[in-house]
């Protein structure tokens, strides 16, 4: 956790990017690090979080991290929360809250309300087009033998 909390501290001296940083680590080594890049790439994705889980599924070549430990400096934001869901760590150590960014002006609360809202009537809506042309992926993955399941 030392180490991350490094890595945030250094990522906001240097001015690349927000106070945010994450180790993977498997079996005690450290696979991949990532620190909030998100203003330096004009890229909203790039929380320390997703940059390290990239980095340790190419690492890796995986597209899960089975046996690792996520360490990161804050509470994962529910971008962040989704891609660890996907990545499936054996456990994730957190250093600040969500509402000590809350504080510094990294409010996530406002993300977590629009889940709870019918996807029309969210801050910015979500509509449904063409359901039944967009199924037939989905069937055709149903009918795919060597698909690999994830």
């Amino acid at each position: 956790m030392r180490k991350a909390i490094d890595l945030s501290i250094e990522n906001v001296r240097s001015g690349k990017g927000g106070p945010f940083a994450a180790l993977v680590v498997k079996d005690g080594e450290i696979i991949a690090a990532g620190a909030n890049v998100v203003t330096a790439t004009f890229d909203p994705t790039a929380h320390a979080e997703i940059v390290a889980i990239r980095a340790a599924c190419r690492a890796l070549s995986l597209f899960q991290l089975p046996g690792c430990e996520i360490y990161t400096s804050c509470e994962p934001c529910p971008m962040c929360m989704g891609a660890i869901y996907w990545a499936r760590p054996a456990k994730v150590y957190f250093g600040n809250t969500h509402a000590d960014a809350a504080r510094i002006g990294f409010d996530d609360s406002f993300i977590y309300q629009q889940l709870k809202v019918r996807a029309s009537e969210r801050a910015i809506p979500m509509v449904q087009l063409m359901r039944d042309e967009a199924l037939l992926a989905f069937h055709e993955w149903e009918r795919k033998a060597d698909r690999i399941p994830y």
